[in-house]
């Protein structure tokens, strides 16, 4: 298993569950309040296609019944998170996407 993958999935996963939830007005208010109000709508089409990028990573890793599996555990470690940081430190939750995936390209280039 190649966790520089798993980790490009993890940041997929992350970035396609901001999306979606940045797609509702309430959470676009409150983490991105000074970004045109254009990109709004860009971001419910987004969010599926980085979370489909993510399955078909998941798929790349594991045989397809338990890449649905993990892949789903992924969406509800993303979905999670967002829920607990959301509240407490939401400017941190638009920087964790660039981190995870600055993480997994590191990871990448090490292999």
């Amino acid at each position: 298993m190649s966790l520089s993958l798993l980790g490009l999935a993890l940041a997929l996963t992350y970035s396609g569950m901001l999306a979606l939830c940045l797609a509702m007005e309430r959470h676009w208010k409150q983490l991105a309040a000074g970004w045109p109000a254009s990109w709004r709508r860009a971001c419910r089409p987004l969010g599926c296609l980085l979370l489909l990028l993510a399955c078909y990573l998941m798929r790349q890793l594991w045989p397809p019944a338990m890449a649905w599996v993990a892949w789903l555990g992924l969406m509800s470690l993303s979905g999670a998170s967002l829920l607990f940081l959301l509240p407490y430190a939401p400017r941190l939750v638009l920087g964790l996407p660039l981190l995870t995936g600055l993480l997994a390209g590191l990871g990448t280039l090490g292999q």
